[in-house]
């Protein structure tokens, strides 16, 4: 290919970061797989150079007006780029925080519905379920006319509806008007002999005759006549009668039953952001914040004399004290044992305790939930009110039940289905009804371009894997990896071609059984005219690729250029590319040679049945190395960091995180403790860096303290901080920088011309150590930073395990916010490293494989079975095959996204994210690697539709044909 290819986008001297001057050249309308180990300059040649140019050339595009709304990107360091298409980046990011954002309004799906609603729905009420609609005076009469021939008939028009009185006057009234006959209370009466007495405190109904006539002939005038008179007397609504049935017709939206009116129908009745559609009682949150009884007794197996209930809990140590007093009294009241577990107590009288009750003697008691609830919304002293705190959670709205809508916007049906039980529907489900609805007439013409771009962003949604998604699901609930997929769909629904679209990884949190569906995906994008660039390690993407940059050969300094480029088997003959090693097989992670039988205790978790899973038991092997896989949806995070990590934490660490349900956890006893370490930023301010977050940066500050300088000025550690006054430049605040607002121009960060940048005032830069002053110290990447410290054992102990986990290119101050997110867990994992371990620890990682390249999958796998080997369990949900391929133990969900599932033979399961399948040792090993195997062409898979059996211990599972 040519240099300046006008098909091509060719950079030139790239310096973002820590690229040295790159050259490369990009295809366009090609699939381009950006690759590289962790570290070595992808992101910032695809993202904070060819993105971020992209769209600084558009926004310098605008007027100035439009710029100062806008903002502007500064320029990336770079000598030319040409050939530039306009850039859309889909990044990893949660699709919205926003509480009142779903998948349906993010990916617009609910807007279109509320449309469809409005215009097809049928209104029905929502006290008594009939239905209600508005009819013309002549569709009354065309609906009486299509009765059979010869009916008889008598037309009533409704004048007192179920409301309380004599109503003489009302009687009187129609017999002035010429009506004779009436139907009071059921009965039929002749009003001209006498007008009935009525109870004063009972309801009655009175309808007034209007008309009797035999449908026979030409009766359409007089029957036109008589239900135009009924309509006006009964105020719009009237009631035909004939033999033992009666019909109401209505000119209104209006249920005469119930005696409720109806709004006509907008689009914005059934939207949970407007007063119109919202339930008033949540306010279309859908949930609401309660007194948690799981909160209030965390501890089950205690007594109430041993503090079960935990806001009697010190006054019942005391033994004295008003809340003493009145905990004892509620217990004589109910006479309830204060010394049985709690657990062991009858229902009625745990629900006496929380809730309330009247007892046989003495005044009723409010409950203590109650009385937690009424303190909290009346107390006024922020102390208390985050004391009360403690015991809240979000539940459900009792009354819209999680669906944010009104009753009468829940009322209202599409062929019998209501728009929140389609929003409770898998994707894959409501697409299937929504193709399947048979509509006639108007219907049909007014539902067609709505049900057809409805079908089209469903479609998009199925193609890239989510279809085991719900239209209700939170947005703020979704993994970094389905929001960019989300996303992603919603571009291929825009069908815009010439366009740069930037990925992020977008094969984070799909099983490898859909990356052929995802990839399918942004081939149709790049066959649509775009150019698709895809910063990656997923090897499937890798060998399906078009055109392949490999970017290092190592990470921080040591990387930063263009090792290889060209077709993946162009890369794989590439002597200097590690991802050429991997994908040609000269280098591959080793299979262990041994499987960990365990130590022979087990965590066990019982009827886990939060969101899809259907009453599952798992037991867990202490002592091995253990993987939880399963398609997307299948109920891994639900089961792990839903019910398994906060049982764990409120049993281990009096933590308050409510917990899934589940019927029991046993094991508790083999564990002194459970960390969990997932990909959340380390810090949200500059301020925060590895050495920090990694309590580093102590140890360092004393071994600057007690250098000979400083003891002679009197410094203490307390002088190496930027955080606090004494030691810091106070210009900057210890920030080293400077923000400067330009209004319309971007935001500029200037260097502290007092500190220049260096975060600390002269006089403690002048202590060194080393020939090092603190600030130079914070600019050593950690590798280097490991020969300064090398005979200080605390500084080189922490140092080592960030080195473990594959950091060392990091600065050690490094600002957080800068650092990805499996740079964040995988400090955090080197933070509990450098911990002494008991043996009695449970390690919980969540994919933390997410944004490894092969070699540092390598790297991690070898600090994870370190951890093992030390008499630990580590526990990790995961989708990468090389990391299932060296577990001891696989607990495999499935097999599809729930609902859609068959169970194992144990007779727990019921379906999709139902069932366990356990793997154990050498079993696992092969099932593993004959996936990953078939995916490199080897051979083929093994035959598709077998289920493992779970096992009992070490024992291998059989397998047995679906």
């Amino acid at each position: 290919m040519r240099a300046e290819d006008p098909e091509a986008i060719v950079i030139r001297g790239a310096r973002e970061h820590n690229l040295k001057g790159v050259d490369v050249t990009i295809p366009k309308r090609q699939l381009v797989v950006v690759t590289g180990v962790s570290g070595s300059g992808k992101s910032s040649l695809a993202f904070d150079t060819l993105f971020a140019e992209g769209q600084r050339r558009y926004v310098e595009s605008l007027s100035a007006y439009a710029r100062q709304f806008l903002g502007q990107m500064e320029k990336p360091k770079f000598d030319s780029i040409r050939g530039l298409s306009p850039t859309i980046a889909i990044e990893q990011k949660t699709a919205s925080s926003n509480p009142r954002s779903t998948v349906g309004t993010v990916t617009e799906i609910h807007d279109h519905l509320r449309v469809l609603f409005a215009r097809v729905g049928v209104q029905h009420c929502h006290r008594c379920g009939r239905a209600v609609g508005r009819q013309s005076a002549q569709q009354i009469v065309r609906a009486i006319r299509a009765l059979p021939e010869g009916t008889r008939l008598t037309l009533l028009a409704p004048v007192v509806r179920q409301r309380k009185g004599e109503h003489r006057d009302v009687m009187e009234s129609l017999v002035s008007q010429g009506f004779v006959r009436a139907r009071v209370d059921g009965k039929m009466l002749d009003l001209s002999e006498a007008i009935p007495a009525l109870e004063k405190k009972t309801k009655h109904d009175i309808a007034a005759v209007i008309d009797r006539l035999a449908l026979k002939g030409d009766v359409s005038e007089r029957l036109t006549d008589s239900v135009e008179g009924a309509l006006k007397l009964g105020g719009g609504a009237l009631i035909a009668q004939h033999g033992e049935h009666e019909e109401m017709y209505s000119e209104q939206s209006a249920c005469t039953r119930c005696n409720l009116s109806f709004d006509e129908l907008s689009p914005q009745h059934f939207s949970f952001n407007s007063p119109l559609g919202f339930c008033p009682t949540c306010n279309g949150l859908g949930s609401r914040p309660e007194m948690d009884p799981a909160l209030i007794v965390p501890r089950g197996d205690l007594s109430i004399h041993q503090g079960a209930v935990l806001p009697w809990a010190s006054a019942m140590q005391r033994s004295e004290g008003w809340t003493a007093d009145q905990a004892e009294g509620v217990l004589r009241a109910f006479r309830i044992d204060g010394d049985t577990p709690w657990d062991k107590l009858p229902k009625a009288q745990r629900e006496a305790v929380l809730w309330g009750a009247k007892p046989s003697r003495g005044r009723e008691w409010e409950g203590v939930a109650n009385q937690l609830m009424r303190r909290f919304q009346a107390t006024t002293s922020e102390g208390m009110r985050q004391y009360y705190l403690r015991f809240l959670s979000d539940k459900p709205c009792r009354d819209c039940k999680g669906t944010r809508l009104r009753p009468e916007r829940r009322a209202v049906k599409v062929h019998g289905v209501s728009l929140d039980a389609l929003a409770a529907m898998p994707l894959s489900g409501a697409h299937a009804w929504l193709a399947g609805l048979a509509l006639e007439g108007a219907e049909a013409e007014i539902a067609a371009e709505l049900r057809k771009e409805i079908l089209a962003r469903m479609g998009f949604l199925l193609d890239v894997g989510l279809g085991y998604l719900t239209l209700d699901r939170a947005a703020a609930t979704l993994s970094g990896g389905e929001g960019q997929r989300i996303r992603l769909a919603s571009q291929i629904g825009s069908e815009l071609t010439g366009v740069v679209y930037i990925l992020d990884e977008p094969s984070i949190g799909l099983h490898a059984r859909d990356n052929g569906r995802l990839l399918g995906t942004l081939e149709r994008l790049r066959d649509l005219g775009n150019t698709v660039v895809v910063v990656e390690h997923d090897e499937e993407t890798l060998r399906r690729a078009d055109w392949l940059l490999d970017i290092g050969p190592g990470a921080g300094e040591l990387g930063g250029r263009v090792v290889a480029a060209g077709t993946p088997a162009e890369v794989c003959a590439a002597p200097e590319s590690v991802t050429g090693a991997f994908l040609s097989g000269r280098r591959r992670i080793a299979t262990p040679t041994t499987r960990r039988p365990g130590d022979g205790r087990f965590i066990e978790v019982l009827g886990a049945r939060a969101h899809n899973l259907r009453d599952v038991d798992v037991r867990i092997p202490l002592g091995a190395f253990v993987a939880v896989t399963g398609v997307s949806g299948a109920g891994k995070s639900t089961l792990v960091n839903r019910i398994l990590l906060p049982a764990l934490g409120r049993a281990l660490h009096d933590a308050r995180e409510p917990v899934g349900p589940h019927r029991a956890l046993r094991g508790l006893e083999h564990l002194d403790k459970v960390i969990a370490i997932d990909q959340r930023p380390i810090g949200r301010t500059p301020r925060s860096n590895p050495a920090t977050y990694t309590k580093l940066f102590d140890p360092i500050r004393e071994v600057f303290a007690s250098t000979p300088e400083a003891r002679a000025w009197g410094y203490d550690r307390g002088r190496f901080s930027f955080n606090v006054k004494g030691g810091r430049c106070e210009a900057c605040g210890g920030d080293g920088l400077r923000t400067v607002e330009m209004h319309f121009l971007p935001d500029v960060y200037v260097t502290c011309e007092e500190c220049d940048g260096r975060r600390f005032n002269d006089a403690t830069l002048r202590v060194k150590f080393k020939g090092l002053s603190i600030a130079d110290v914070l600019d050593l990447r950690i590798s280097e930073a490991v020969e300064v410290f090398a005979v200080h054992r605390e500084v080189r102990r922490a140092l080592d395990t960030l080195m473990d986990v594959g950091v060392g290119y990091l600065q050690l101050g490094q600002p957080s916010p800068t650092l990805s997110g499996g740079e964040a867990q995988r400090i955090k994992l080197s933070r509990e490293l450098a911990k002494v371990a008991t043996g009695r620890t449970l390690y919980v990682l969540d994919e933390p494989t997410t944004g490894l390249h092969f070699a540092d999958v390598e790297r991690l796998l070898a600090v994870l079975q370190r951890l093992v080997d030390a008499g630990n369990t580590v526990l990790v949900i995961e989708h990468d095959l090389d990391v299932i391929r060296c577990a001891d133990y696989v607990i495999d969900l499935g097999p599809e996204a729930a609902p859609r599932g068959r169970g194992a033979r144990h007779g727990h399961a019921r379906g999709g994210g139902r069932a366990p399948w356990e793997l154990h040792g050498a079993r696992a090993a092969r099932g593993a690697r004959a996936g990953v195997a078939a995916r490199r062409g080897r051979h083929p898979p093994p035959r598709g539709g077998g289920e493992v059996t779970p096992t009992r211990g070490p024992r291998a599972p059989r397998r047995r044909s679906s």
